[in-house]
């Protein structure tokens, strides 16, 4: 890849920057606990990830919403009727997701040298609560409370190419998710990288299986920060 011809640096949060499997786990045992259910965490995840997708699928509401939707669906599933505070553990403990290791530096570090923007399945409210943990001024911030509309959905890339002001070629995104972003930004015509935190891992975790081709693929932020110095 030629890191020259790249303006705008964009990035998906959840799964990328922050490290929402552990956030997930931690606010979902607690709850499965409680009633005597017994999950591995691959199964847990995996279900989290059906349930969300099918959530998003359907007509918009905001994510605190597809967060309630995904509780309610696991109880149904599982067997029980969560309470009201099971139904809003997720949204809950968001704030309390963490990044991942390498992600803040990174951040700087990238920072630099480019314009840096969010393309993120998330209410702004609760995004404020996780840019807090970023420590990073990102030029633009595009969620899908301001497209109306959740990733893998084009419209939310379209919108995202408009607010950043640059020509899609122009844009390198970088994700997590081949499902949720990598196969759309592809179709977008933004180049992808995409940092496979999963590396080693069996599943897909918190997020559908699907297959693209990114135009790079790296295990973490840390190494795409050295791949884009010797390329500069």
């Amino acid at each position: 890849m030629n890191f020259k011809k790249c303006r705008v640096l964009s990035f998906d949060c959840y799964g990328t920057l922050i490290d929402w499997e552990s956030g997930i786990l931690a606010a979902l045992r607690p709850v499965l606990s409680t009633h005597t259910i017994d999950l591995s965490n691959d199964q847990i995840l995996e279900l989290y990830a059906e349930m969300e997708a099918k959530a998003e699928g359907g007509e918009y509401v905001k994510y605190r919403e597809i967060l309630k939707q995904v509780m309610n669906q696991i109880g149904k599933t599982l067997g029980f009727m969560p309470t009201s505070s099971e139904l809003d553990c997720l949204a809950k403990s968001l704030k309390s997701w963490k990044p991942f290791p390498d992600t803040v530096e990174a951040l700087q570090a990238l920072k630099q040298s480019f314009r840096l923007a969010v393309i993120s399945n998330i209410d702004d409210d609760l995004f404020a609560l996780s840019v807090k943990h970023l420590k990073v001024e990102f030029d633009r911030v595009i969620t899908a409370e301001q497209a109306k509309a959740y990733k893998p959905s084009l419209h939310t890339f379209k919108l995202a190419v408009e607010k950043i002001g640059v020509a899609p070629e122009t844009i390198l995104h970088i994700a997590q998710s081949i499902y949720h972003d990598i196969r759309p930004a592809k179709t977008m015509g933004l180049f992808t990288v995409w940092v496979n935190r999963r590396t080693g891992k069996e599943g897909s975790g918190a997020t559908p299986p699907a297959s693209a081709y990114p135009d790079l693929e790296v295990p973490d932020l840390k190494t795409l920060v050295s791949i884009i110095g010797r390329g500069q």
